[in-house]
């Protein structure tokens, strides 16, 4: 297979690419990133020296731009698409709304307009549960919950979501659609939250928190949602769409005081800010479907995938202060100011 992975130099596509790589021997992929603040070719510098040239090849640009990625196409002979690019972080959406939907909604449509033109075989549009908006104390999402995004980011992502149910039910492509729940794991950009609250207790800075940290979320450890794309992409039925959670729901402050007790550092380093406008109260991923019809299921518990994300950012220090500066820090600065 010829497989195009956007946005592969981002946290979840490059631990992508790498494991599929690593485990498919037929296959070659192309990886098209714009390389903006949170997109890091260093991350896949192993993979440029074992299979650059052969297996991977690397271009940068926008999903966005149709003749590129029509270029793309035609050069490489692509035949299934995995569709990682995304401006991806609620607080900059809120802040200026205009890059999500050129990338989000655009760029989804560029990759469409072309896999349509060139009659691949397969589109995998990876998604979010932000999209269903919020719970209350109870239930999960399911792929039957109706779409309710409540953030820039998340209107964005569900309206990409629309253009590839459109995309199948219109023209008849082979399009699947895939939701996970909050990612986390080696190379993930420090504006989240577990490696944001890693490098500033490590630098003994104060670690910003919403509110009153109670928000809740369902991790997922960042090679479980792999595997599950890769099903998806190899087994997903045309049309469906297919949620992926790691069954491991946790306030907020619970994953913060766990970083802190880990690392011997004091909870007097956490600081309850101002919350975040329109902050859902907690999500939760049904995935008995992909479970039922791929053969997901997660192969890690947060206690298991939190020390080894831990682990790796311990090892790999100078990665983490390569990306832990520039856009970074100014981001840092403008949206929490004193508050952090």
């Amino acid at each position: 297979m010829r497989l195009l992975v956007t946005g592969g130099c981002g946290f979840i596509g490059s631990n992508f690419i790498r494991d599929m790589l690593a485990r498919h021997d037929g296959l070659t992929i192309v990886n098209l990133d714009l390389l903006t603040y949170a997109g890091n070719r260093q991350s896949l510098a192993d993979v440029e020296a074992a299979y650059g040239g052969t297996r991977y090849f690397f271009a940068r640009g926008d999903i966005a731009n149709a003749e590129l990625v029509l270029h793309l196409f035609e050069e490489h002979a692509i035949e299934a698409v995995a569709n990682f690019a995304a401006e991806s972080h609620v607080d900059r959406s809120i802040t200026d709304a205009s890059p999500f939907v050129r990338t989000n909604i655009a760029g989804t449509q560029s990759l469409l307009d072309a896999s349509r033109h060139f009659g691949i075989k397969r589109f995998v549009h990876v998604s979010t549960d932000e999209v269903y908006g919020t719970l209350g104390p109870d239930g999960k999402f399911t792929e039957e919950t109706p779409l309710a995004p409540n953030s820039p980011y998340s209107a964005s992502k569900a309206g990409a979501d629309m253009l590839v149910r459109a995309a199948h039910e219109t023209f008849g492509m082979d399009t699947v659609i895939t939701r996970c729940s909050n990612n986390y794991g080696p190379f993930q950009f420090p504006e989240k939250l577990i490696p944001l609250m890693f490098s500033r207790a490590m630098a003994d800075e104060a670690l910003p928190v919403y509110g009153d940290g109670l928000n809740v979320r369902d991790w997922i450890y960042v090679l479980d949602h792999c595997r599950g794309v890769e099903l998806a992409l190899l087994k997903g039925k045309s049309g469906e769409v297919y949620n992926f959670g790691g069954d491991a729901e946790k306030p907020n402050i619970e994953v913060v005081r766990t970083i802190l007790k880990a690392l011997g550092k004091p909870e007097s380093l956490i600081r309850f800010v101002t919350d975040r406008p329109g902050h859902d109260l907690r999500y939760a991923m049904d995935f008995t479907k992909a479970t039922r019809e791929l053969g997901f299921a997660p192969a890690y518990d947060f206690s298991r995938g939190i020390a080894e994300t831990m682990a790796w950012y311990q090892q790999n220090g100078p990665w983490l202060e390569s990306v832990a500066s520039g856009a970074y820090r100014q981001f840092m600065a403008s949206w929490y100011g004193d508050r952090a």
